[in-house]
């Protein structure tokens, strides 16, 4: 977690737009603990009860919390890769389990607006709808939903930081390719190319119509153009309610380190999975187990991956 200089200012109190799901409805964290152990009713409850001695309160957005400041108390640790759990308060005492996951914290990030909220009360999990500055549709997991739910407001700009677990990461296929030879198509790319290079870079307020009145000094530049797919950055979002937060993503990584949750050896990539004129790069930290072909993958290589993206909001990278 990191410190960003950004403005953070008080909106009037209108809440997200909330969509709230039953238990049926939720598919829970079962998958979620699969990426880490295929003994999930021995491993986790013994995690849990480890985590408890590293344990912190999560205070989200909220500048001073205690445990007797809310209903749920949220537990979570300052470790990279680590245990989340919610618990059900009583006059500053625990009574119940509700809930726990595992998370991973980033110091990467965007200012984004939460735009909608798909929630389960019951259990605490939430999937914010976030969209950054530059339009980007981003769902992911709400990582202190406990403590951050009733202080959301609608139009309010966040820094949010993005992490992620990874089901499967590998490299991506540098020999696939797509051929495009629509003449319109070219003639955009090439106009779009030469004239942002002109402006050494920087893309012109009035680039439509710069594109429109572009020639081409050689019929070279109108010959079919070759795109590899496996040196580019993707991201597509889950298409079922709840679980937009499962998605698929191609990107550069950008850096990789060794970390551990308990008896379970991780590797920790950055990834650049949106790079955008104009824009801020989405990053995000992703973890998964390390293997045999997780450890062939290397910086400033290009990997695919199906991830379980996650968003976290404190108060104290927010600078009012």
């Amino acid at each position: 977690m990191t410190t960003q200089v950004y403005k953070y200012s008080q909106h009037p109190d209108v809440r997200p737009f909330t969509i709230t799901l039953t238990d049926e409805q939720t598919a829970g964290h079962g998958d979620h603990w699969r990426i880490l152990t295929d003994n999930i009713e021995q491993d986790v409850p013994n995690w849990l009860k480890s985590s408890i001695d590293d344990a912190t309160i999560a205070a989200g957005l909220n500048p001073n919390l205690s445990k007797d400041s809310l209903p749920n108390l949220l537990l979570s640790c300052n470790e990279m890769c680590h245990i989340n759990q919610v618990l059900a308060m009583k006059d500053g005492n625990p009574q119940n389990f509700i809930n726990a996951f595992p998370c991973v914290n980033s110091p990467y990030g965007l200012v984004c607006k939460v735009d909608r909220i798909i929630a389960n009360n019951s259990t605490q999990d939430a999937v914010l709808r976030l969209v950054s500055e530059d339009g980007s549709i981003i769902y992911a997991f709400d990582q202190m939903y406990t403590v951050n739910q009733p202080l959301y407001r609608q139009g309010q700009h966040y820094f949010v930081n993005f992490s992620a677990w990874a089901y499967s990461i590998e490299s991506s296929n540098k020999e696939e390719s797509i051929l495009v030879e629509d003449p319109e198509a070219i003639r955009y790319h090439r106009a779009y190319n030469d004239i942002v290079a002109k402006n050494n870079g920087v893309i012109p307020a009035d680039l439509d119509q710069q594109i429109e009145q572009w020639q081409s000094d050689s019929d070279e530049k109108l010959a079919p153009v070759e795109i590899n797919l496996g040196n580019m950055c993707a991201y597509l979002f889950g298409e079922t309610l709840g679980q937009e937060d499962e998605a698929w993503c191609q990107g550069q990584v950008l850096g990789k380190q060794q970390q551990a949750l308990y008896d379970r050896e991780l590797t920790v990539f950055d990834i650049a999975i949106l790079r955008e004129p104009d824009a801020d790069p989405f990053v995000v930290r992703v973890a998964t187990p390390t293997s045999e072909a997780v450890k062939t993958i290397e910086v400033n290589d290009y990997v695919q991956a199906n991830i379980w993206l996650q968003a976290a909001i404190y108060y104290e990278n927010q600078t009012i």
